[in-house]
């Protein structure tokens, strides 16, 4: 049996070659997110209900999937790792220390159980791994970053009426933004399915060097 060389992505520093995409692109999401969720969307009197974050921060979801599916989870855990750094320096000049807090604690649970679902189910159906980590991790997601971000703020505890109830301001962001991001996951798969043939299975890139 010819033995298998190691992997050479695997023996590259980590701040060179293949990781450098994965991680800007995930620190960018994520710091363009933290600012774009201070802002309501004005459009069709969504300003109660939405922000701009919410469509911008599940493509998170897509750079990760993209890594887990080439790299393997042990790599794509150290890009999530290396890319919150970055976020989070940069979403304190963007946004306030207390959403780069918020956004990188839920940032990095929400992330990390993507990877360990989508690792569990890499080889069913392509579009099941991305699916359901992306929805679980972004449900862990949105109530760790709205609790932590805007819970107890005056800004944000204003009451808006959800039917018969009327909750404070962040409760509903945080119920519509997880929504859109449900929405914006079966989007994403388009992409992401666009993108399989180019991206090799991690197992593939490992058999085949």
């Amino acid at each position: 049996m010819k033995p298998r060389r190691p992997d050479l992505a695997a023996r590259a520093p980590f701040w060179a070659g293949p990781f450098v995409l994965p991680v800007l692109a995930m620190a960018a999401v994520v710091a363009l997110s933290n600012f774009a969720v201070q802002y309501p969307i004005q459009a069709f009197g969504l300003a109660d209900y939405l922000t701009w974050g919410a469509l911008t921060y599940p493509v998170a979801f897509l750079v990760n999937d993209l890594t887990n599916r080439r790299f393997g989870p042990a790599t794509t855990r150290k890009v999530v790792y290396v890319g919150f750094a970055i976020a989070v320096v940069l979403s304190i000049a963007l946004a306030s220390p207390r959403i780069a807090l918020a956004s990188g604690t839920a940032f990095v649970v929400g992330q990390l159980l993507d990877i360990s679902v989508f690792n569990w189910l890499r080889r069913k159906t392509w579009w099941r791994a991305p699916l359901a980590g992306s929805l679980l991790g972004s449900a862990f997601d949105t109530i760790i970053f709205f609790s932590l971000a805007f819970a107890g703020d005056v800004a944000m505890s204003g009451p808006v009426a959800f039917g018969a109830f009327s909750v404070p301001l962040w409760t509903s962001l945080a119920f519509f933004d997880f929504w859109v991001k449900v929405a914006m996951a079966l989007v994403l798969l388009l992409p992401y399915g666009a993108l399989m043939n180019w991206v090799r299975p991690f197992e593939t890139a490992h058999t085949t060097r």
